[in-house]
């Protein structure tokens, strides 16, 4: 099952205000950043949803309107609100054993009152998004005509917290697509629309990419594969692919391994303050003697601009020569060239898409460091894996017919 992304990191666009920012020291100062979406059709008749591929979140859910059409408390996405209308919609009880994995996921407790409907908040690290559990149909691309629209949960998203009201996004919601019991890839396993929980993303440079559900599309050979760390309680829906060590070219930028955690909803990649300033003084060094100059820029704080303009990636590899890796161990070795760590901003620059972050002890993955890489969640076999792509490129399903939605 394979669905065409929108979106981009370069050279500038947007995060999901309220739920997935950048975390940078002072978030409000760089504002408009990029990700990658999936179109959804939710709804009889079906309508068009963007919602941002998310690996950090568990929980599929859209900016939904209440009775009167509107959702005082949203930020105005791309399309209207969703706004349930039977007879495709359906409540989820507050005594469904849904209600009690979500809640189970979430790790709070449910209180079923008169309504009988099951609510939730989830909390991110700059607000919250507050809703109820419902079941819609979803138009998926199928071969068998009769099950091409199966009734799938996610979270109507009614309220997204004080400040979120007349904020513009790009996108209509979240597709949370970590290690849950409630998103969307376990419903399909469980009503045996796909065999095996394994989900794909491949987001290119140029922008877009693809992002499949089921073991269809995952290449036989060519992967690098690492087991899946256990799950913390304090990061209960992130993939971890252990500890590696962070190279510069050949040398070691620190000496201790730290946890890789791959979150696909952030635009960026995070490094201990330590680790990040020591690795600017590596990308500085290596830069003496080339024709480019630290400039102000104000998309992220540290740039660069050329004898001429950046007008793409492909640019940079001409005068950006050295490359990051994330050394695992076993052979297993994820490679950063430039593209992976630079953006080109619409000034014509380029900057740094790797940031410093104080409090955390892990490396924090980002669409921009996966660009260009086919990533591949195997969820049935516990283990992550990745390879250089051109990621603008579909892929061809035997058994899955491609498709936008």
């Amino acid at each position: 099952m394979v669905f065409k992304l929108d979106g981009n990191i370069n050279p500038v666009g947007y995060v999901l205000v309220g739920a997935k920012h950048c975390l940078a020291s002072d978030p409000s100062t760089y504002v408009l950043l990029r990700h990658f979406y999936v179109t959804m059709n939710i709804g009889d008749p079906a309508k068009p949803y963007f919602l941002s591929v998310d690996t950090g979140s568990g929980l599929a859910w859209l900016t939904c309107a209440a009775s009167t059409g509107a959702c005082d408390t949203c930020e105005k996405g791309t399309h209207k609100p969703y706004q349930p209308a039977p007879p495709s919609y359906t409540l989820v009880p507050c005594v469904a054993p849904l209600c009690d994995a979500l809640h189970q996921d979430l790790d709070t407790t449910k209180h079923c009152t008169g309504t009988d409907q099951c609510d939730y908040k989830l909390t991110y690290a700059d607000g919250a998004s507050t809703g109820v559990l419902v079941t819609e149909k979803f138009s998926l691309p199928m071969t068998k005509a009769q099950d091409d629209r199966p009734r799938l949960a996610f979270g109507c998203g009614y309220d997204q917290g004080v400040g979120s009201a007349g904020k513009t996004t790009a996108v209509d919601g979240i597709l949370g697509l970590g290690q849950s019991s409630v998103d969307l890839v376990s419903q399909l396993k469980d009503l045996k629309i796909i065999t095996k929980n394994v989900i794909g993303h491949c987001f290119s440079t140029k922008g877009g990419g693809y992002l499949f559900f089921g073991e269809d599309n995952v290449p036989s050979s060519d992967l690098s594969w690492v087991p899946m760390a256990p799950r913390a309680p304090e990061t209960p829906y992130h993939y971890s692919a252990g500890q590696a060590t962070l190279h510069w070219d050949t040398e070691s930028i620190g000496a201790k391994p730290m946890e890789v955690i791959l979150d696909s909803g952030i635009p960026y990649t995070y490094f201990p303050d330590v680790l990040h300033s020591q690795l600017v003084s590596a990308l500085k060094a290596s830069l003496s003697n080339l024709s480019l100059a630290e400039v102000h820029d104000p998309t992220l704080p540290l740039c660069w601009k050329g004898n001429g303009p950046f007008k793409s990636v492909d640019d940079l590899k001409k005068e950006f020569k050295s490359r990051m890796s994330l050394n695992f161990g076993q052979g297993a070795t994820m490679v950063i060239p430039p593209e992976n760590y630079l953006i080109v901003t619409e000034q014509g620059n380029t900057c740094l898409g790797i940031f410093g972050m104080t409090g955390i002890d892990v490396f924090l993955i980002g669409g921009i460091t996966m660009q260009d890489q086919l990533v591949i969640y195997d969820n049935e076999k516990g283990r992550l894996g990745w390879t250089r792509s051109l990621c603008d490129s579909m892929p061809i399903s035997k058994n899955m017919p491609f498709s936008r939605i």
